[in-house]
């Protein structure tokens, strides 16, 4: 009896072993992956808008502060890192020319022209206006490796950055609605 049970001791503590060995080469060849794409996956000192000046600093508000500023939708994604359902937010299909900022601060995120369809149910962009206005983070939430997108200024959760995008970048941001603000572009 106790050799089966040490042969099956024995069996388990190996497949533990391989598990966590795959688990973690995968995540060194995703983190790998993103460096070589470009995906920033540390915070920048400051924040600099589309004009190439310095944001205001990092803002800080209690949790019953941002529930008094946002809906509850709102919160519950950007505070709470929550994901609404695809293709039910109001810039998914947008078309209008502007500015996507985040709901929580105002900071310029992405320009209109880096939108496109991605197919996906949720806004989707090759590129951020600047590194400096979003920082990355891995998100193992889920039972997924993925790399979560926050607002560098306030921390607000937008959604998540994936190496399937189109040229030039080969980066597909995909933002939850919630997370955004538009201003549209005014004319020349």
């Amino acid at each position: 009896m106790f050799p089966v049970i040490r042969k099956n001791i024995k069996s388990c503590v190996l497949f533990c072993i391989a598990t966590f060995l795959s688990i973690s080469l995968a995540c060194n060849e995703n983190y790998a992956t993103e460096k070589q794409a470009g995906v920033k996956t540390e915070s920048g000192s400051k924040n600099i808008d589309q004009k190439g000046t310095v944001m205001p600093e990092k803002i800080i508000r209690s949790d019953e502060e941002w529930k008094r500023i946002l809906t509850p939708e709102q919160y519950k994604i950007t505070r709470k890192k929550g994901t609404e359902p695809p293709f039910t937010g109001k810039y998914n299909n947008y078309k209008e020319k502007g500015t996507f900022r985040c709901v929580g601060c105002g900071n310029d995120l992405f320009r209109s022209e880096a939108k496109y369809d991605s197919g996906t149910g949720w806004p989707s962009f090759w590129e951020p206006i600047s590194e400096q206005n979003i920082k990355t983070t891995p998100d193992t939430s889920h039972g997924m490796i993925r790399t979560e997108v926050l607002c560098s200024r306030c921390d607000a959760h937008l959604g998540h950055v994936f190496n399937d995008g189109p040229p030039p970048t080969g980066l597909r941001y995909c933002i939850n609605s919630a997370s955004l603000d538009h201003v549209k572009k005014k004319e020349e």
